[in-house]
């Protein structure tokens, strides 16, 4: 048989790959192998047994049932009698194969439904498997993203990804910030989903690899490797510590950051919607570092007390002690996700304000 595809189907899937990106070509190859797969249950016979053809310029397709010609038949869904075939085929033989063109009225209705349900499986599969691949490609990766409407109810915001949409959950935001339609954003791809029905992925702009992947694109020592991050610890909407070491003693991890007068790091903060962002060197010797997470505080002594259990005592001077312990406690905390170190703080005169405790 020879079908006459729609106008409508083809203008659809050029509307696909205009909008989605999703090859016209390979929802095609879909559509095929879907018809055949149809075609082979309703007339109960093999692969090797259905021929589907695809004339794209013409939008047309035919189907064709593969019979062996025979001259005692047995099996008249795949074998055809001689001398049947020879009426169809002058040239006809026993053994040799004749393609047997099929017409629409043979399949009949319930195979047509058979077949337009395959057909829509055989698009959605070839969607998500695109998606997928584009999806897979930016895993764990930043991406910009436009917000096209927030959810007043929920707070969850609709952004579009490559003309793909996702959501944003408000847990996802960071705290405070307030996202409208319109407004470009970046988002960390934390994962990718494939279900039975689709595919999606889960973005965020709570991950401290956001912060880790920005940096990575404002700081061409970090993009190159001179400069590595070591280190991060994050409090999304509020502030971010972030170690860094050079390999090269000429270049200044935390200046290479920071940059002339502020503008690289000052480009994060905007983004991070005025998260507050401490850049600190890295150390090898666990007692440096350390107070160097500390910052902004001064540190009069760090002690390990514990090398395996990482746990150790800071002194500080008794007008820093606030300062280092941060507002509820926030800047000793990060220090010690930063460092991995449990950390008593401790001031100068051996005095520690049980309140603060």
């Amino acid at each position: 048989m020879i079908y006459q595809m729609s106008n409508e189907l083809f203008d659809a899937l050029v509307e696909l790959e205009r909008e989605k990106g999703i090859k016209s070509s390979d929802v095609l190859s879909a559509i095929k192998n879907a018809i055949a797969v149809a075609v082979r249950k309703y007339y109960n016979v093999g692969e090797e047994n259905v021929e589907v053809e695809l004339d794209t310029d013409l939008k047309k397709f035919k189907v064709a049932l593969i019979k062996e010609v025979v001259d005692e038949l047995t099996d008249p869904m795949t074998q055809i009698h001689i001398d049947e075939a020879i009426i169809k085929n002058k040239r006809a033989k026993v053994g040799s194969k004749l393609n047997m063109k099929l017409d629409t009225k043979q399949i009949g209705r319930i195979a047509a439904l058979s077949g337009k349900n395959l057909i829509h499986q055989g698009i959605n599969d070839a969607v998500k498997a695109q998606l997928m691949e584009q999806y897979q490609s930016k895993l764990h990766e930043v991406v910009n993203a436009k917000v096209q409407k927030v959810e007043p109810r929920t707070g969850n915001a609709t952004i579009t990804i490559d003309k793909n949409e996702a959501i944003l959950f408000k847990n996802e935001q960071i705290p405070n910030e307030v996202l409208v339609e319109g407004d470009n954003i970046k988002v960390y791809v934390n994962d990718v989903v494939s279900s039975e029905r689709r595919c999606s992925i889960k973005v965020t702009r709570t991950h401290k690899d956001l912060v880790k992947r920005l940096f990575e694109m404002e700081v061409p020592e970090i993009f190159d490797g001179t400069v590595e991050i070591k280190s991060i610890s994050r409090e999304p909407g509020s502030r971010t510590k972030i170690a860094v070491w050079s390999k090269d003693e000429n270049v200044d991890p935390v200046g290479s950051c920071i940059g002339q007068k502020f503008s690289r790091v000052s480009k994060i903060v905007n983004e991070l919607n005025g998260e507050k962002i401490d850049i600190v060197k890295y150390y090898e010797e666990p007692e440096k570092f350390i107070a160097q997470a500390l910052s902004p505080s001064d540190v009069i002594s760090v002690e390990i007390l514990n090398p395996e259990e990482k746990v150790c005592r800071v002194i500080v001077p008794d007008t820093q002690l606030s300062l280092a312990i941060g507002n509820k406690g926030q800047n000793a905390k990060l220090a010690a996700k930063l460092t991995g170190y449990k950390i008593d703080i401790r001031p100068e005169s051996g005095i520690m304000d049980t309140d603060k405790e």
